[in-house]
């Protein structure tokens, strides 16, 4: 552990206190905001998902399949709702990035979520087929800051082993490939350098993200099922037809993926 002391050191890996609780919780947060927008406290679905690019979201209202929950608290997003496969499902979308998603993650399962799904588009690094396609994150390295406040150093953080199995199975029968693997969390997408880039390829890491890692390791902390694919359409810029995602920008794709992965978790449960 770094000496606190010492004034050139960072206090990412200074002491945590991670068995201490937080002051902010996200309850006061939410119980907070319904009192100022005075709002009713209303549940959100069992399973919702993160939509980090928007695109999801974007198809589901332009479609008219979703609509937006006037009594969601949160103060940086709006929470929509829709069905599928006659489940109910909570999308927040546009939540781009480590801290912003366990943010949310925070305030969705204080707010009656008991599954969650992220589907985040990623560049391509070990290529396992012509994009786009997904990956079931399985393991993810941990170069971002917020899983750090969550749990001491390790390299990776990783997807609970029987969602993990439940998933990959059920995922099989999807038009769109899913491989599983691992991916390369990072705050900083401008710059995934040469020497980055060729480190992760070293360890087998299929695809670069922004919010796997802290969300798993959330995950782990608090005991809540998270699941994480990565949604492969791009080589990070190198190509002139980067990050094309298909038909509908690729959202009947991701909702095929989305609703697989909630029936593989309702089987558990």
């Amino acid at each position: 552990m770094t000496d606190s002391a010492d004034p050139g050191s960072s206090p990412l890996f200074e002491a945590k206190e991670f068995d201490e609780s937080s002051v902010f919780s996200p309850e006061a947060l939410l119980e907070n905001a319904r009192r100022q927008k005075d709002l009713p406290e209303r549940s959100v679905p069992d399973i919702c998902i993160l939509d980090p690019d928007g695109d999801i979201v974007r198809e589901l209202t332009a479609t008219d399949e979703a609509h937006k929950d006037e009594a969601w608290p949160g103060y940086h997003t709006d929470l929509y709702r829709f069905e599928r496969n006659d489940e109910e499902f909570g999308i927040v979308g546009c939540a781009v990035g480590a801290s912003f998603a366990v943010l949310l993650a925070e305030q969705l399962f204080a707010a009656g979520c008991q599954f969650l799904i992220s589907v985040t588009s990623s560049g391509q690094i070990v290529p396992k087929d012509d994009p786009p396609y997904f990956v079931l994150i399985d393991r993810a390295l941990r170069d971002e800051g917020t899983s750090h406040h969550y749990c001491s150093t390790s390299r990776y953080a990783t997807l609970d082993d029987e969602l993990r199995t439940s998933v990959e199975e059920a995922c099989e029968t999807v038009s769109r490939p899913v491989y599983t693997g691992a991916t390369w969390t990072t705050d900083a997408p401008f710059r995934e350098t040469e020497a980055a880039i060729e480190r992760a390829r070293s360890e087998g890491i299929l695809a670069v993200e922004m919010e796997a890692a802290a969300l798993y390791t959330f995950a782990a902390v608090r005991e809540r099922p998270v699941v994480c694919f990565a949604h492969v359409t791009n080589q990070m810029g190198q190509t002139e037809e980067d990050f094309e995602k298909g038909d509908a920008n690729g959202s009947q794709d991701a909702l095929e993926v989305i609703t697989t992965a909630a029936t593989a978790w309702r089987s558990l449960n």
